[in-house]
């Protein structure tokens, strides 16, 4: 039978248990191991079942089991120390409040994800951008950062993933109650739920009751449509992730920005918290929060093109995608839909706000709303998330600053990270502990510090292979374990899967291979010549085994056939103990597979992987990574720690011969290179080249990947920036830039460079020559305070090209000429040799502009001037 109506049975707690409840709902347990413990203590057999989730944990613990540890003196010592140990975390000083308050920190920033990996009994996270955001608020609690993250609650989360039995992917969706969830819903004074709400075409309104994680220090707000005020349709908005067709898609993203501000708002009223002085948009979906901000302010006095400018300055923008592709973009009619006086934002007209991510640009489908491109017109701050994927983002976006050069965009890096206490296995954690105290172990995973992270080299080597060899034995037994219950729900019978038992082997060369399954990461490049992996994977003296996990998305037929691909292959019983498929890869899945991997496979095509924070968190067990230079690893590589894939980029388009080159030089590694060494052994029986690599893999890499790091780069080079930017734009300001720029923008085609001259007789100089450079330039009605002129020189390529260019401000001498042209001159130090050159140019200058290519607007010679000036040297 099935039951009409669902309730939710909340266990009371004896008064001497009742700190059980605030260390279940403080998502810190997550990565804090001792409350884990104490969590697991209540019953283990139940925390098992539970999937290690308190919540769970304590709905189903019997109250006779609860009466006996209210009696239990050394369990209540143990309660009472966590229960202090979290009061301690989440009130006493860390990095951020021991910075010196002079250098103007945020006082708040406002974290906007549309998904976030915290833990997997929240699963509200499809993949790597999820994860990150996770990693980015657990770092920031552990670092005092005064974070508010902000999402939405998914009621059927990401899918789950079985395979039928031929390997092909089925989704299933559970439904999530809230209330069986690490959730406290968000309360008005009078104990009604707290809800914001948007504008709908045709005036209906859409509601959303708003859910608190409290992650450590961090508080991070969900918003849940699933609420009874809204009809059917309205209440599905926020169903699942990344789900339905463009209006479902296009209405959560105006929730999660639009309602996410009014929800941050909300909270900051009920709470006293600090009103965020920046807004961080992570990833295009939240970029309508800039839309609400616009209109908060357009509410107080201000007018649209003002309240741009006061938005903008308090606005961090980060993109993690490196393919146009992976960009939400939206028909313009359906937007314009959304909005206006029948809908949302009825006081800010419609034009204004399609012209922010409409794609006007050169190569741009003029039609289309592009969420990235208003992330970036919103956002006075931006960056990738690698500098590789910096690089590949500021040529990917170059249309919105036409006249500049790729590498002048306006778009910066921070290089992800990871949140080493949720990624490191609690063996490695111990291991460190051993050797530099505990301390100083967990100081190492939130803070970095080279100094600790050296103290590595001093760990026997016989320790760290013992422990390689213990975590790869429990690999070994989770694969199993979840390899069986696959197969079952295959359809296979308990007769025909005695096999299972010898799947793996805790002393092989053990690979792995987990991310989600687009084509460009490329799952089946090991498939590519089969004879040549079967050789690899049964080798008589130097086998490898291999563990793949991955989902693919609902709607991407392709990317399930490549999982039904490796599947098959793995399902062939000449290899099949030697290469598996996990269904259902996740966050529970990963901190097994991570530790217990000795090398991390990743091979997408380059440069198409934005960062790949998989192998940062393999890294941090002790697994080398085997990739292609691309992401994080094109950075960091070295040989010490691990192996480059080579990629063909000669191939050009021909992508079949490109992944046959790639595939080739793959296996050479693992034949050549990589089994042997894992192999090798020395004098004392060890593989003592592979166990250096480990070392080196930790001591070097360790404090790099660390999402600590990340964290504290965030703050120093985009939050408190925008901060001091937010403070200094009063309404004021921001109307004088907005009218300065008006004006600007207005005068710009009569800006011109008229004449170019230097004291140069010859094209030849010697090194360390100065020249005196004059430059003639017409400003129209602009005064030399709008502008900058500049003249940029560098060495040369054969096409005249300027390389690494460094510009050299000129100064204005004397007042107009009859023409009204005025001169500007400086000095030319030739500082390189070999082929150099220079050109000039005019930008417009004002204190309160981020960049001097913010605006995209730039007057340099004509061609024919180029052509006369002969202005090239060597």
């Amino acid at each position: 039978m099935k039951a009409i109506r669902r309730f939710t049975v909340r266990p009371v707690l004896p008064e001497a248990l009742q700190p059980l409840s605030d260390l279940a709902r403080n998502l810190r347990w997550s990565w804090h191991a001792e409350t884990r413990d104490l969590f697991q203590s209540v019953d283990p057999e139940r925390w098992a079942v539970s999937g290690g989730d308190p919540v769970r944990l304590l709905g189903s613990v019997p109250p006779a089991r609860l009466a006996e540890l209210a009696e239990d003196r050394r369990f209540l010592r143990r309660l009472t120390a966590a229960a202090d140990d979290l009061h301690d975390y989440v009130t006493g000083e860390r990095w951020y409040q021991s910075e010196d308050r002079s250098s103007g920190l945020p006082a708040a920033i406002a974290y906007f994800s549309p998904e976030f990996g915290i833990t997997a009994a929240l699963p509200q996270y499809s993949g790597g951008l999820g994860i990150l955001a996770g990693d980015h608020l657990k770092a920031a609690s552990d670092l005092g950062v005064p974070l508010i993250g902000v999402g939405l609650l998914y009621r059927h989360g990401y899918f789950r993933q079985t395979l039928s039995r031929d390997g092909w992917q089925q989704e299933h969706y559970p439904v999530l109650d809230p209330n069986e969830l690490p959730l406290t819903p968000l309360s008005e004074p009078d104990g009604t739920s707290a809800q914001v709400s948007l504008g709908l075409p045709g005036g209906r309104r859409l509601k959303a009751r708003v859910w608190l994680a409290q992650v450590g220090r961090v508080p991070l707000l969900m918003l849940d449509s699933d609420v009874e005020e809204n009809d059917f349709g309205e209440r599905g908005v926020t169903d699942r992730l990344y789900g339905g067709g463009s209006e479902h898609r296009l209405l959560q993203e105006m929730l999660l920005g639009i309602g996410g501000v009014r929800a941050v708002r909300t909270y900051c009223r009920l709470t006293g918290h600090p009103e965020p002085e920046v807004f961080h948009t992570n990833e295009g979906h939240a970029g309508f929060l800039g839309l609400e901000r616009i209109a908060e302010l357009c509410e107080g006095g201000l007018d649209f093109d003002s309240a741009l400018e006061a938005v903008r300055s308090g606005t961090v923008f980060t993109t993690h995608t490196p393919v146009p592709a992976g960009i939400d973009r939206f028909d313009r009619e359906l937007v314009a839909r959304h909005f206006g006086p029948d809908a949302e934002l009825p006081g800010i007209d419609v034009e204004r706000i399609l012209r922010l991510g409409m794609e006007t640009y050169p190569g741009g489908e003029p039609n289309l709303f592009n969420m990235a491109v208003m992330g970036l017109r919103l956002g006075q701050r931006a960056n990738g998330v690698s500098l590789l994927h910096g690089n590949v983002s500021r040529e990917m976006f170059s249309g919105l600053w036409p006249g500049f050069d790729a590498d002048e965009v306006p778009i910066t890096s921070v290089t992800n990270g990871v949140h080493a206490p949720t990624w490191v296995a609690p063996e490695v954690f111990r291991l460190g502990a051993r050797q530099i105290g505990a301390e100083r172990t967990e100081d190492a995973m939130t803070e970095g510090g080279r100094e600790r992270w050296d103290a590595i080299a001093e760990i026997p080597d016989q320790d760290i292979w013992d422990l390689r060899r213990v975590l790869r034995e429990q690999l070994v037994l989770e694969v199993r374990e979840r390899l069986y219950a696959s197969w079952r729900q295959r359809g296979a019978g308990t007769a025909e899967l005695g096999w299972i038992d010898g799947v793996l082997d805790p002393d092989v060369l053990t690979i792995g291979f987990a991310r989600r399954v687009p084509s460009y990461k490329r799952l089946t490049l090991m498939l590519r010549d089969p004879d040549r992996l079967m050789e690899l994977l049964l080798h008589p003296e130097h086998p490898i085994q291999i563990v793949v996990a991955g989902k693919a998305h609902p709607a991407d037929d392709g990317g399930k056939r490549l999982i039904q691909e490796l599947v098959r292959f793995a399902d062939d019983p000449r290899v099949r103990h030697r290469i598996v498929f996990l269904p259902d890869y996740g966050m529970a899945m990963a901190q097994k597979l991570y530790p217990g991997c000795d090398v991390w496979l990743n091979n997408p095509l380059r440069p198409l992987e934005a960062c790949g924070t998989s192998g940062m968190k393999a890294a941090l067990n002790g697994c080398l990574n085997l990739s292609v230079l691309d992401g994080w690893w094109d950075e960091w590589f070295q040989p010490d720690f691990g192996w480059a894939i080579p990629t063909a980029d000669g191939a050009g388009t021909d992508e079949d011969r490109r992944d046959d080159l790639e595939a080739a030089a793959l296996y050479e590694l693992l034949e050549q290179r990589v089994a042997p060494r894992f192999y090798e052994r020395g004098q004392g029986g060890l593989p003592d080249r592979w166990i250096e690599m480990v070392r080196q893999t930790l001591v070097h890499l360790g404090p790099k990947v660390l999402a600590g790091r990340m964290v504290r780069e965030y703050v120093e080079r985009l939050y408190t920036p925008a901060a001091h930017a937010h403070r200094a734009m009063t309404p004021q300001a921001a109307r004088e830039l907005a009218g300065w720029k008006a004006r600007v923008r207005s005068a710009w085609p009569s800006v011109t460079v008229d004449h170019v001259e230097t004291s140069a007789t010859t094209e030849t100089a010697e090194l360390g020559t100065t020249l005196a450079l004059r430059v003639r330039v017409g400003l129209g009605e602009l005064g030399p305070d709008d502008v900058e002129v500049q003249a940029v020189a560098g060495r040369v390529d054969m096409e005249d090209r300027l390389e690494d260019p460094t510009p050299v401000p000129l100064k204005p001498v004397g007042g107009p000429d009859a023409e009204g042209r005025l001169l500007y001159e400086g000095p030319l130090s030739l500082d390189r040799t070999g082929p150099f050159g220079y050109t000039v140019r005019i930008l417009p200058s004002h204190r309160l502009l981020a960049s001097s290519a913010e605006m995209g607007l730039v007057a340099a010679p004509s061609e024919e001037m180029v052509g006369a000036a002969g202005v090239l040297m060597r």
